[in-house]
């Protein structure tokens, strides 16, 4: 049989105030197309279906929309597990009917493991597990666990002692394996390394679906992140091609699908004209950008002056008028901000127009104009 394994979908993002919901629907289409191309048999998402555990109307509604489409219409088995971002609780309701329709979601590490059974092959499914989830689980083990990895080990161990003689091993899981590559979306896995474990915890296991880090890769001869279906960051992620992963039990061979993406995402850099003048692919001018200018300050008439060109600039970087030779990064959503706010207009102002030292004396008077301004109004009032 075909396997389909994704993992990572982070419905509901809303990174640097980019409403994602197109290009959630674009790659869940798109997912959807390899399953029907490629013959695959069932569909492994291993954890972080959402981007936060108190999931949106509208991020409920893409997941359900995604399920509907694969488990009734398709009439594909898909198998779930909670990751870090997901609430367990809310993503497993229901789950022992859910599975009556071939949707097996796993939000929890129970004592005695959750297997989804085919004629060929058993699945075995591991969410997002901490150490002392592990320590109530197996009591009797307590001393034992004394780290993550340990944690992990005694919990499939569990695992193998339940495995079927004849039968291919698959193991879903959301955790961070040692020695693979982060981007910066990473965000929990970027911010120190307690949390890695050591892939020797996945012996044993013909093929271990991954989830939690957002680059596609292996780890290990037979423990492959299958990464994010879209990009979610800038840097590291503009690079990689965002793919699914299919693997055939009859032989456990694996292949890499590539899901095309609604938005392309890039970094450019260049003087304000440069940027404004210079040719751009379509894709990269109608995708996401984040755009470096070197020669001017990073204020509202810049951004402005780039929006006519760019339809979707996600970051601003220029240079800052708070101190000569440094830069600010701000986003369209921040700078709306600073509308509201007349001193940091000023500022922005001051920066981009006089582009001399703006003392704080020079910004008591402004804010002192300001509120003879605002009390003069209330007085007419």
């Amino acid at each position: 049989m075909k396997l389909l394994h994704t993992s990572d979908w982070h419905l509901g993002v809303t990174e640097k105030g980019l409403d994602a919901k197109a290009d959630q629907e674009y790659f869940i289409d798109a997912i959807c197309d390899i399953v029907k191309e490629q013959g695959v048999d069932a569909v492994m998402i291993a954890g972080d279906v959402y981007d936060h555990s108190n999931a949106s109307a509208q991020a409920v509604k893409l997941y359900s929309d995604a399920m509907t489409k694969l488990c009734k219409e398709m009439k594909k088995p898909v198998l779930i597990i909670a990751g870090n971002h997901d609430s367990a609780e809310r993503l497993s309701v229901c789950h022992e009917l859910l599975e009556l329709a071939g949707l097996y979601v796993c939000g929890e590490v129970t004592e005695q493991p959750r297997v989804v059974s085919f004629d060929d092959t058993d699945v075995y499914l591991l969410p997002w597990l901490t150490e002392e989830v592990a320590r109530s689980l197996y009591p009797e083990k307590k001393e034992e666990i004394t780290d993550l990895t340990a944690a992990y080990r005694v919990v499939t161990d569990a695992m193998r002692a339940d495995f079927k003689p004849g039968k291919k091993h698959i193991l879903l899981s959301h955790s961070f394996a040692e020695n693979s590559e982060v981007s910066d979306s990473d965000h929990a896995a970027v911010v120190g390394f307690a949390a890695q474990i050591s892939v020797s915890v996945f012996d044993g296991f013909d093929y271990v679906a991954l989830g939690h880090i957002h680059k596609p890769q292996d780890v290990g001869e037979r423990a492959r992140y299958s990464g994010t279906p879209m990009p979610y960051s800038f840097g590291a992620e503009e690079k990689q091609e965002k793919s699914v992963t299919i693997i055939d039990t009859k032989d456990m061979s694996r292949t890499s699908v590539p899901v095309p993406q609604l938005h392309k995402r890039t970094s450019l850099t260049g003087t304000l004209d440069e940027l404004l003048h210079d040719a751009y692919d379509e894709d990269v001018i109608n995708g996401y950008v984040k755009l470096t200018v070197t020669d001017q300050y990073a204020g509202l008439s810049t951004l402005a002056l780039l929006s006519e060109r760019f339809l979707h600039i996600l970051e601003l970087s220029g240079k800052s008028y708070e101190a000569e030779g440094t830069s600010v990064t701000l986003t369209p959503e921040e700078f709306r901000e600073m509308e509201n706010d007349p001193v940091e207009v000023f500022k922005s102002f001051w920066g981009e127009e006089i582009q001399g030292e703006l003392d704080e004396r020079i910004l008591d008077l402004f804010r002192e104009a300001v509120q003879q301004t605002i009390n003069m109004m209330e007085d007419d009032e």
